[in-house]
């Protein structure tokens, strides 16, 4: 681990606590934090109609196991936080490998529901809490993300940071709610093996994290001080490759919410530039069926062969960490969709998915992480050789979704959840810079 970083004596958590506090918020910076609490929420309404979104709702007491049962504000996070992270097309900010919205937005949003906060408030400590947990996570090296879900280790620091925010904490309280947060910091990838439902609760329960270890704070409650950096504290436990000072860097760039991308499809990200390539050949070779394809090959970087080499997926989750599986569904239909994971579509692409090749590859691989590269080439039958490249994917900083694309997407999620009135709820949030308060949300009515 690496542990070099600008002003030793100061601790790193209360450095960034610093930094996040005294960083100017334009009114382009609220309107943009807007955009991806939107994307946040219609994840998370979205996610009521999955499998384990009726789950979490049994267990919140939303259904018939324990109805009318009261719920305190850091189990709402941990409903929230699981709920935005089911359908797989919440943010992601490619340096640190996190989806800070699934874990900083429903802390922020049940701390702000609470207290009474004002719109601009609220977007003020979102943009805090993206702050933070991102500049941990761009720290921890890939050795961890190998076996730690970053998104778990992370997100405690940053909604910590955003509940912090939104109590009124001071500087001290709040280092010591972002010490005991980062105490907390788990979330294993050993999941992926079985499909099973664990990686819902890392979102959840790193936004939970977050909001009691704020509240305790406010009493008075201590935590370590030097959390990330200290002997036996989280980069010491869980970072061999680390790089403390990356922390720290770039201090004067933009919020890292700017940063941060947002999905297009509802599928692992690191799926997701090779799914853009696979939609350009598809255009090409206008929808050609599996048998007009002899071979397939993807080149990418090793984090996308680790997490998604999966060339038979037996579920839908499993599907969504298949590149495999992503790929044959974009090159056979030129389309992606909720409804493409499902059985009648991993059935149409196994045979196809079954062939593909995956290769780690420069450049990807070494461009890897600030930028999440592919390329897919193709065989055909006929003897002609198609190939498509991609240095960045649809959603990212440099491809942006528009703000229409974002509400389009957003609406889509929430009518899937079966919302009755998602546009007015998408105007409801996007007018949050100027609002005095946050809006009703179905899930906490």
């Amino acid at each position: 681990m690496t542990t070099d970083h600008a002003q030793t004596d100061i601790p790193l958590t209360r450095q960034l606590v610093q930094h996040a506090r005294a960083k100017e918020a334009t009114a382009d910076d609220l309107a943009m934090a807007a955009l991806f609490v939107l994307d946040a929420v219609a994840n998370a309404l979205g996610g009521c109609a999955s499998e384990q979104g009726r789950k979490l709702l049994r267990w919140a007491g939303n259904g018939p196991s324990r109805p009318g049962t009261p719920f305190d504000t850091g189990s709402h996070a941990l409903l929230m936080g699981a709920l935005t992270h089911i359908l797989e097309t919440d943010d992601l900010h490619r340096a640190s490998v996190v989806h800070p919205g699934c874990v900083v937005v429903p802390a922020a949003w049940v701390m702000a529901l609470r207290e009474g906060a004002s719109g601009p408030a609220f977007l003020r400590s979102v943009l805090e809490g993206f702050e933070v947990t991102t500049r941990v996570g761009m720290g921890v090296g890939p050795a961890h993300y190998r076996i730690w879900h970053n998104t778990a280790t992370c997100g405690p620091y940053g909604s910590a940071m955003a509940a912090a925010t939104l109590l009124g904490l001071d500087e001290d309280q709040t280092v010591h709610a972002l010490g005991n947060a980062g105490s907390q910091s788990s979330g294993l990838w050993e999941f992926l093996d079985t499909g099973a439902m664990t990686k819902h609760l890392h979102a959840g329960h790193a936004a939970q994290a977050g909001v009691q270890s704020a509240d305790l704070a406010a009493l008075g409650f201590t935590g370590p001080p030097r959390i990330l950096e200290g002997e036996r504290g989280f980069f010491a436990a869980t970072c061999p490759d680390g790089d403390v000072s990356q922390v720290m860097s770039d201090l004067d760039g933009p919020w890292q919410l700017a940063l941060t991308s947002m999905k297009p499809w509802p599928s692992c990200r690191h799926t997701h530039p090779a799914i853009d390539a696979s939609l350009e050949l598809s255009q090409t070779l206008q929808h050609a069926s599996a048998d007009e394809f002899h071979s397939v090959t993807v080149e990418t970087y090793q984090a996308a062969q680790d997490v998604c080499d999966r060339p038979l997926a037996e579920s839908e989750y499993e599907a969504k960490f298949s590149l495999q599986h992503c790929i044959a569904t974009a090159l056979e239909n030129g389309e992606v969709t909720l409804a493409s994971f499902d059985d009648a579509a991993r059935v149409k692409a196994r045979r196809l998915a079954s062939g593909i090749t995956i290769k780690v590859a420069d450049p990807y691989a070494s461009a890897y992480p600030v930028d999440w590269g592919s390329a897919v080439e193709v065989v055909m039958t006929d003897g002609s050789t198609h190939r498509a490249e991609r240095g960045f994917a649809k959603g990212d900083p440099e491809a942006p979704l528009l703000p229409p694309q974002v509400v389009d997407k957003s609406l889509g999620l929430m009518e899937f959840g079966g919302i009755a009135a998602p546009r007015q709820l998408a105007e409801a949030i996007l007018a949050l810079p100027m609002a005095e308060a946050l809006p009703d949300l179905p899930l906490f009515t």
